[in-house]
């Protein structure tokens, strides 16, 4: 893939107008665009069936959690709106993600796991009763995934060699919590440049404010596909 295909925008924004606005400004300029749950609780499927008639790549980011047939449901019926890539939450257990890996075949999307979010540390998994070091839990989870069938997993920059050397070459890493050198922090808590995630080795880097607050986000979003690139 050429740095430009890896690149995926987050379209965390409250309506589909505003999103339709960042898809006419980025067209041709990035891979994919996120949707989440923000814009599909707003949009709905309709609004992903728009984008993908419009010739979109589209990763539909609900991180579905729930008892194995229920989420293997809501993982068809995502493979069905034509999207390429979808995910589910690893800690769903291996049952769940491989009724949900199962509930894909043929159907040209992609099936990723969440390992830790982005915004955790050691200190906020220790409240949720997970204590001990961040990275083991993202390789056990990132090996688990592996194991139930499912594609790849979403993990931080910071994470990336160690699910590379657990999960091997042909497991897609989508790597949010990127910002250009610079750039506020936001929410995030392990974060890295975009030429150090893909050095790392992550398949897909996924930026959403650096570029959709930008006052010309297609100047950003080429700014970190030139970053990418070097």
């Amino acid at each position: 893939m050429t740095p430009r295909e890896r690149l995926i925008v987050a379209l965390d924004v409250p309506s589909a107008d505003q999103a339709r606005r960042l898809v006419d400004q980025l067209a041709g300029a990035v891979g994919m665009f996120k949707v989440g749950s923000e814009l599909f609780t707003a949009a709905g499927p309709d609004f992903v069936r728009e984008l993908v008639a419009r010739g979109a790549h589209v990763f539909l980011d609900l991180k579905f959690h729930d008892i194995p047939n229920t989420v293997a449901g809501a993982v068809a019926s995502a493979g069905q709106l034509g999207v390429s890539l979808v995910d589910v939450h690893g800690l769903g257990g291996r049952a769940m993600m491989a009724a949900a890996a199962g509930a894909l075949p043929a159907m040209g999307c992609r099936l990723l796991a969440i390992t830790v979010l982005t915004s955790h540390d050691e200190a906020s998994l220790g409240e949720l009763g997970l204590p001990g070091a961040l990275p083991q839990s993202v390789e056990r989870l990132a090996r688990l995934a592996r194991e139930a069938g499912v594609d790849g997993v979403v993990a931080s920059p910071q994470e990336v060699e160690l699910v590379r050397g657990a999960c091997g070459e042909g497991f897609l890493i989508v790597t949010p919590g990127i910002r250009p050198a610079g750039a506020a922090r936001g929410d995030q808590a392990r974060l890295a440049t975009p030429r150090e995630a893909r050095r790392a080795g992550a398949d897909y880097l996924v930026v959403g404010r650096p570029i959709t607050q930008s006052d010309d986000p297609r100047a950003a979003a080429d700014a970190i596909v030139a970053e990418m690139g070097a």
